[in-house]
């Protein structure tokens, strides 16, 4: 591979876990599935998550869970079996995409209200207190303090409705929307609801991994491509892209975002062309 060489700087083989193969899977059918629309052998699947570092029971459960949550579909052809997308589950990767793909676009100018939403599930109920804190931190909103969280994003209440219809939370939870008042202070809030030190330092590292890599045509380009998306989709569960009058001065989740845009425009043609042969045989 080029100067850098995705597989030894991002993966070692036998070292990726259950839950890294399903969700590396995830990234390939919302990468290239997605967009082609057409079944998939299951000897493809198997060859692009071992040039991951993915083993092939681990791939193959990784599959077989997949499909378990409806997300795809086998048909069987001769003795060779294909995979499809089910209508959940290419509505569930069409919207994942456009939070991957339009995430960290603009800090702009902000109104300075806030959107707050008391909501709270007992430590009993441990699933939904998990799904709470996922789905509100997946929306972009912070925990200060138990029960309660909170946003720049006034427009994202009717996303936090449905989240809470979802859960069947929404009769005992309330929601506020207004701008800061006069006791403490706007940065002491964004302190307690976001760790910014800790997501400019994951920042950093994917700036690191990425900023040197030139992987040659082929495999290695398909690869470099799904872990650069596979790394980039986890920030927008990390950074709950604050308007730039609360974040501090320089931000690097913003030269993040253009290496981002740079790198998986340089590798889109030639990771396709790779996905489509292996595809087709």
């Amino acid at each position: 591979m080029g100067t850098r060489d995705a597989g030894p700087v991002l993966s070692r083989r036998g070292s990726i876990s259950a839950a890294s193969a399903r969700s590396l899977l995830l990234t390939v059918l919302g990468e290239f599935v997605l967009p082609a629309g057409e079944p998939v052998w299951t000897s493809t699947f198997l060859h692009v998550l071992a040039g991951l570092g993915v083993e092939e029971k681990s791939s193959r459960q990784a599959i077989t869970r997949t499909a378990a949550d409806g997300w795809i579909v086998s048909r069987r052809e001769g003795r060779r079996v294909r995979w499809e997308l089910t209508p959940p589950g290419r509505r569930m990767l069409t919207e994942g995409a456009e939070r991957i793909y339009s995430f960290g676009v603009g800090g702009g100018s902000w109104d300075g209200r806030w959107l707050v939403v008391m909501a709270s599930v007992p430590e009993s109920q441990r699933r939904l207190r998990h799904q709470l804190h996922t789905r509100l931190a997946w929306a972009g909103f912070g925990n200060p303090t138990a029960g309660m969280w909170v946003s720049p994003h006034p427009d994202r209440e009717s996303e936090v409705k449905q989240i809470m219809t979802d859960l069947g939370i929404g009769s005992t939870a309330f929601s506020f929307v207004g701008p800061f008042a006069a006791i403490g202070s706007e940065a002491e809030l964004v302190a307690r609801a976001w760790n910014l030190d800790e997501v400019a330092e994951r920042y950093e590292t994917f700036l690191d991994r990425f900023s040197g890599m030139k992987p040659l045509p082929g495999d290695p380009m398909l690869q470099a491509q799904v872990w650069l998306v596979h790394e980039w989709r986890r920030f927008p569960l990390l950074d709950p892209m604050l308007p730039d009058a609360l974040l501090p001065p320089g931000w690097t989740g913003r030269r993040a975002r253009r290496l981002f845009e740079d790198k998986h425009a340089a590798w889109k043609e030639g990771a396709e062309r790779r996905w489509r042969e292996l595809a087709e045989g």
